[in-house]
């Protein structure tokens, strides 16, 4: 019977570069990630490094700018909401991702993430976005899991390949999609008013796209999460 190679930690001499497939230890990943060069991104998933490629423009980068700018309108009208673009989160022990876009409610307004001493997010934050080639990639297999175990109740993976869109919840320890309603819309539950015309988007519609999370945040759902987020902050305060 082989034996399971057991994951590297050194912490003295050369610091080795980041390779894809390395099995580290969270603060051994940490260590080598400090000496690598800036541009570079890499994250930790299920005990496992990942080193991501240089990205295309038409299937990752305009995605993910258009990505960010929907979401951050979702943000700026929501007070207690707060998001990010590729920041490590720290899920657990074997878990250091950097999701393409996040969303979290603050901890003092019943969020379930904060911020470490070190400037990192620390636990799961209530929504995660990552745009991926296709079904085939980590996003949507070992990341996807370790999402749905550290309790991200929310996770949506844009295929720019096949402009396919899936929108997954966490309801009894696992995901299930969440489909659009009737006018194509899907509506989030764990960030209410977080109105997405999905397939708009993955189409490179941005007007429809625009037009559905403007009409989420003056929905009587978002303004009743407004108010619940302001109550919280007010019992914490």
């Amino acid at each position: 019977m082989t034996a399971i190679p057991k994951p590297h930690n050194s912490a003295t001499g050369p610091t080795p570069p980041l390779q894809s497939g390395d099995r580290l230890t969270r603060s051994e990943f940490e260590r080598r990630y400090r000496a690598m060069p800036t541009e570079l991104k890499a994250e930790l998933i299920e005990g496992v490094v990942y080193v991501s490629s240089p990205v295309t423009d038409p299937y990752h980068a305009s995605p993910h700018f258009d990505l960010i700018g929907i979401l951050a309108i979702y943000r700026f009208a929501t007070p207690g909401v707060v998001g990010g673009d590729n920041g490590t989160i720290r899920l657990d022990l074997d878990n250091e991702p950097q999701p393409d876009a996040y969303l979290r409610v603050l901890r003092e307004c019943g969020g379930q993430s904060t911020i470490d001493d070190d400037g990192y997010v620390e636990g799961a934050p209530e929504f995660v976005a990552e745009v991926a080639a296709s079904s085939a990639a980590y996003d949507l297999h070992a990341k996807l899991n370790s999402y749905r175990r550290n309790r991200v109740l929310e996770c949506a993976v844009w295929r720019t390949y096949d402009a396919g869109f899936d929108w997954f919840r966490l309801r009894e320890g696992n995901y299930e999609q969440l489909d659009p309603g009737p006018d194509g819309i899907v509506r989030s539950l764990a960030l209410p008013g977080l109105w997405l015309d999905a397939a708009a988007l993955a189409k490179g519609n941005m007007e429809a796209a625009l037009r559905s999370v403007q009409a989420g945040v003056a929905s009587p759902e978002h303004a009743a999460f407004v108010t619940q987020l302001k109550a919280a902050r007010h019992v914490k305060g």
